[in-house]
């Protein structure tokens, strides 16, 4: 008996750690590149080394790492789209492949790759300096309204921290002055030496700041307030109907055959169920909300009408 509770403990272990069909999938490569296209140490590059330490005990499978920052995380999108379709090579994108799409800074949007699972949900916060004086939306919209184009927002130009803004802006009537950075760790050394006024942040970040009152956290953009940061009001409850976030998945070259690409959707979708994986993404200001190659495909599309509505609504295209 005690035989038998021990091998089936075992084979609960290896259903665990081995993906289905992963031995059907032969790669033909000793590892695999997994490209960040931002900097090391940014909010994109802390969160995915977490998933992909945790898919390499999935796969038993060396996934290097590879950051190629530049052009507001096109060069590395533009790398990853030419590389060779054998499963070899992974790409960690989020909603600015869409919205560089639509500013015309890259030819491409997610369906350039072919989408493998959508992983995480960050949330968006409008950060502020801290002796600006504006303590929340309302005042914010109420400045803004009164000396259009002068407020200043840190931005990377046609990626997420540009289309959130722009998002506001088109909600409450309003015009900011933009100033373009290139990574989220520029533009929050900007924000702390009020060499801009507002920026984008995440929950952690905010806790951070708050904490030891450098910046405001102005606004979050979540149907209702976070319980790690209950006293930053929501967007729409200051009367700006704005819902964002980051939402970071996985894609892989097109031509990439489908059984590859479910081999690696079932292997990230174990590696964000492993234990302690989803307390370490929480712990990082941010959620699993995982999607597999289906969901995330539908997810893509509807994300696709909508900033294409929000960049024709702001006049960023015609």
């Amino acid at each position: 008996m005690k035989a038998i509770r021990m091998l089936v403990a075992a084979l609960a272990l290896l259903a665990l750690v081995v993906p289905t069909g992963a031995q059907a999938v032969e790669l033909p490569c000793r590892a695999v590149k997994f490209i960040i296209p931002w900097g090391a140490g940014g909010d994109t590059d802390i969160i995915m080394r977490t998933v992909v330490n945790a898919a390499q005990k999935v796969a038993g499978k060396d996934i290097a790492v590879v950051n190629i920052s530049g052009q507001g995380g096109n060069k590395g999108a533009k790398e990853a789209a030419g590389a060779k379709p054998d499963g070899c090579t992974l790409f960690s994108g989020h909603d600015s492949m869409q919205t560089s799409y639509l500013s015309g800074r890259i030819d491409f949007n997610y369906f350039g790759m072919a989408p493998v699972a959508l992983l995480t949900h960050t949330p968006s916060i409008v950060a502020a300096y801290k002796d600006v004086p504006w303590n929340n939306m309302t005042e914010l919209i109420a400045a803004a309204k009164k000396a259009p184009g002068t407020i200043l927002y840190g931005a990377t130009l046609g990626s997420t921290s540009h289309f959130f803004p722009l998002q506001i802006e088109n909600a409450a009537g309003i015009k900011f002055k933009y100033v373009p950075y290139d990574g989220t760790r520029q533009r929050m050394t900007a924000l702390l030496a009020h060499t801009i006024d507002l920026g984008e942040l995440n929950i952690i970040s905010a806790q951070q700041y708050l904490k030891e009152g450098s910046l405001k956290a102005l606004g979050i953009a979540t149907e209702k307030r976070d319980s790690r940061l209950p006293n930053v009001p929501t967007l729409k409850e200051q009367g700006v109907d704005v819902i964002y976030g980051v939402n970071r998945g996985i894609f892989v070259p097109l031509g990439t055959p489908e059984p590859v690409i479910k081999y690696w959707e079932n292997v990230f979708h174990k590696a964000v169920e492993l234990p302690d994986v989803e307390k370490a993404i929480e712990g990082k200001g941010t959620v699993i909300d995982f999607k597999g190659q289906q969901a995330y495909t539908a997810f893509l599309k509807k994300d696709v009408e909508t900033t294409t509505k929000i960049a024709k609504a702001v006049g960023l295209i015609k």
